[in-house]
């Protein structure tokens, strides 16, 4: 069990590759263009029909600091500086410990270059070690394949599908579901097995 409004004190989450930055009004100012704009192939990797208009994407962003029962950030690469994405915990369910995870770059460009690994690293490791979950889960679809090596890279175990829970160009797609619980992640903390894309902390 967690508190509901566990996500109210969200920190800066600071690694080697990348920094996560709560998500705001001027922290989402870059992604704005992206989502009313998207990627075709980002449209599809996430399966996202509706489309967005930069008063709603803005709206969006605003209000963000206002729901402490999720925690949603803005992927920034460190050298350069470039937001490259954004990730979040979602649909939290205190009573159970519970929390869904959620990420997604803003280009193919950005793709293979370890952006999401890294991201996915820092924020298993706040929920499990700062915001003291017991359970992240999360779904990828079955034709993201490369997505779905990121995740068990950073320690997620398939634990089943829905079926056809996607209707994209005229066909059908599953949905893998996976997840990861506390004591998994302690014991690849104490095997070193997480981690493998970014080493980092968290900061206010």
């Amino acid at each position: 069990m967690v508190p509901a409004d566990v996500f109210r004190d969200q920190p800066v989450l600071t690694g080697d590759l990348v920094e996560l930055r709560p998500l705001d009004a001027e922290t989402g100012a870059p992604l704005v263009g992206a989502l009313v704009d998207m990627d075709p192939e980002v449209r599809r990797l996430t399966g996202t029909h509706r489309r967005f208009t930069r008063e709603v994407a803005e709206e969006w962003h605003r209000t963000r600091p206002d729901h402490h029962d999720r925690a949603d950030w803005v992927i920034v690469e460190r050298a350069g500086g470039t937001t490259v994405g954004d990730c979040a915990l979602i649909e939290l369910d205190p009573d159970n410990a519970s929390v869904g995870y959620r990420i997604a770059l803003t280009s193919t460009a950005f793709a293979g270059k370890g952006y999401g690994t890294a991201a996915t690293d820092l924020v298993l490791e706040y929920a499990f070690t700062v915001a003291g979950l017991h359970r992240v889960s999360l779904e990828v679809f079955d034709f993201n394949p490369r997505a779905q090596r990121s995740y068990e890279k950073s320690g997620f175990v398939r634990e089943g599908v829905w079926r056809q829970a996607l209707r994209w160009d005229g066909e059908w797609h599953d949905a893998v579901l996976m997840s990861l619980l506390a004591h998994e992640y302690a014991a690849l903390r104490t095997a070193g097995g997480t981690g493998a894309g970014d080493t980092g902390s968290a900061g206010g």
